[in-house]
């Protein structure tokens, strides 16, 4: 845990046995964690087969031909109609971004799309449709019944195009070897 005992800009790793299924092989960068709950978005699952451009075209946003169609994510199970860019640092909206850490930023408003449809938003994003949440003490439960890993972030995880090996790179970075892992039985 940082400094203060919370858990801002960490990565959650479901274990194998995480029943539910929103949730099954995930990972999850944790935005805001303080003694009121927890927020964080999904970073290895896409939404369906929605990407961007898509996404822009509904919100009228004018997007340019040389953007690469990029996928957007399942963020999570609540608000799933609400966009969120999880981002770097280098770009900032006064009142409209969440700052996670030095080098992690939150923005949920269309100004940040309209600036990555123009080329202008930050190095490195993700867009994501909903997020996970959860109430006071419901994360520090589920982490002491052992849902739950905990690793530091990096740019291949949170940003990297590579969703499915994500779990088993996040698992590696604690020195786990994701093949050993199952669900135990009960005696």
């Amino acid at each position: 845990m940082g400094e203060t005992g919370f858990l801002d800009g960490k990565v959650l790793i479901a274990m194998p046995s995480m029943q539910d299924p929103r949730f099954a092989r995930s990972l999850v960068y944790l935005c805001a964690h303080s003694a009121d709950g927890a927020m964080g978005l999904i970073v290895n699952k896409r939404a369906d087969d929605l990407v961007w451009r898509d996404l822009f075209e509904r919100l009228s946003i004018p997007i340019g031909d040389s953007n690469a169609p990029r996928p957007v994510h399942y963020g999570g199970p609540v608000e799933t109609g609400r966009g969120f860019v999880l981002h770097s640092a280098d770009y900032h909206v006064d009142e409209a971004t969440m700052k996670v850490d030095s080098e992690i930023s939150m923005t949920a408003t269309l100004d940040i799309l309209q600036a990555m449809a123009t080329g202008t938003g930050p190095d490195n994003a993700i867009l994501a449709l909903g997020y996970a949440g959860w109430a006071p003490g419901q994360l520090e439960s589920e982490l002491q019944m052992n849902g739950w890993l905990l690793c530091t972030s990096d740019d291949e995880l949170l940003f990297g195009d590579r969703n499915e090996a994500k779990w088993d790179l996040a698992l590696r970075k604690i020195g786990v070897d994701s093949s050993l892992l199952g669900v135990g039985g009960h005696a």
